[in-house]
């Protein structure tokens, strides 16, 4: 199953972005898809970490919330930008992350660097070092706001 959904992906995605649709560059996607699923199903990176199905419209809402967490980032970086000396306050910190997974702990680390303002400077088994810009981006991760709904897209409440 997770074979024909990577190819059916693939495809799909080639065939937006190719925007050619004669048959002779469709029947190269298709072969070139092809290709790509027989060597990732032959160097057995098809487990359950690749697909992430299983957290369905749980990631798609998250992603919606982290859309909007990164625009306010940025005006809080903005305001570093144009006035250093009155909101910079840079810092180092940690927080426990409380994803019992790997892919879940990858997804909260990542989630605060994509962040402005923050980034993961280490994740060792459940505590993640963080800098820091400003104060309102530290209070944001330490709030644990983003750490419990990576938690609640793993699944674990």
């Amino acid at each position: 199953m997770r074979t024909l959904s990577l190819f059916f992906i693939l495809l799909a995605v080639w065939l937006l972005l190719s925007g050619i649709y004669t048959p002779l560059i469709i029947g190269f996607g298709v072969l070139s898809c092809l290709i790509v699923v027989l060597i990732a199903r032959r160097m057995d990176v098809l487990d359950k970490e690749s697909f992430v199905f299983n957290l369905g419209p749980k990631l798609l809402t998250y992603w919606v919330w982290l859309f909007i967490e990164i625009v306010k980032a940025n005006y809080d970086v903005a305001k570093c930008v144009f006035f250093p000396r009155k909101y910079l306050r840079p810092s180092l910190f940690s927080v426990k992350a409380t994803q019992k997974d790997d892919l879940g702990k990858v997804i909260y680390a990542n989630s605060i660097t994509l962040t402005p303002g923050t980034v993961t400077v280490d994740l060792h088994e459940d505590t993640i070092l963080v800098h820091g810009l400003t104060t309102g981006a530290a209070e944001g991760v330490k709030s644990g706001d983003m750490d419990r709904r990576v938690s609640d897209i793993m699944g674990k409440a």
